[in-house]
């Protein structure tokens, strides 16, 4: 019999800052994703694709430490990235008239939306994983649904959302699977065989972890 293939969609901010909220799960910012889903695969199923949607920050540091995740997780061929933007946005306070310039990721929500849809009408998986606390995914869930696609909301350490728990009759708490981030962090050196070039964790999250252990 047929293996029933799923598709994961991991909507990369909620989870990344779901990690970030709390330090005791910094540690596991170096994550092999398609190792991480893989894990929790049934007998039955199959991991076609893990779908990783992010923006590219403006900040140089930030940048550097995320583009050598996406590296890392890119050796496998099932990791897909797919990339929204970052847009400047200025905020003038009423009473003073200060301006906070901060940043606003857009276009992630409707990438994911769209892939979840399309994937589910062209039959490309038996099963959908969204991975997102973000109440935007409900109407891509509903219309999936209507696909008569099986779709599972699996929400990234503490983050939350009632009203996606309530339209999918239950969801997946992640941080109730710490052993498996822990068997899914990723060597702290890749050697990347395309460009002859060692990758190392980022120094940063690498301090996340020796703290941790002690």
């Amino acid at each position: 019999m047929d293996k029933q293939k799923v598709i994961v969609y991991v909507d990369g901010f909620n989870f990344y800052y779901g990690l970030k909220h709390d330090k005791r799960w910094r540690q596991y910012y170096w994550l092999d994703m398609v190792r991480f889903f893989e894990l929790g695969m049934k007998e039955y199923q199959e991991l076609v694709a893990v779908k990783y949607f992010s923006a590219i920050p403006d900040d140089e540091v930030k940048q550097k430490n995320q583009d050598a995740f996406f590296q890392a997780n890119k050796q496998n061929p099932k990791f897909q990235l797919i990339l929204g933007k970052y847009l400047k946005k200025e905020i003038i306070c009423r009473n003073c008239g200060y301006t906070i310039r901060t940043y606003e990721e857009k276009e992630s929500d409707v990438r994911i939306a769209t892939q979840i849809v399309a994937d589910a009408y062209k039959k490309n998986c038996d099963v959908s994983i969204v991975v997102s606390a973000d109440s935007d995914m409900i109407p891509a869930v509903e219309l999936a649904m209507e696909a008569k696609q099986r779709v599972f909301v699996y929400f990234p350490p503490n983050h939350y959302s009632s009203d996606l728990n309530n339209i999918t009759g239950g969801a997946v708490f992640l941080s109730r699977y710490e052993k498996r981030f822990k068997q899914s962090l990723l060597p702290d050196v890749i050697h990347l065989d395309k460009y002859d070039y060692d990758l190392h964790i980022p120094e940063k999250w690498k301090q996340y972890r020796e703290i941790k252990a002690r």
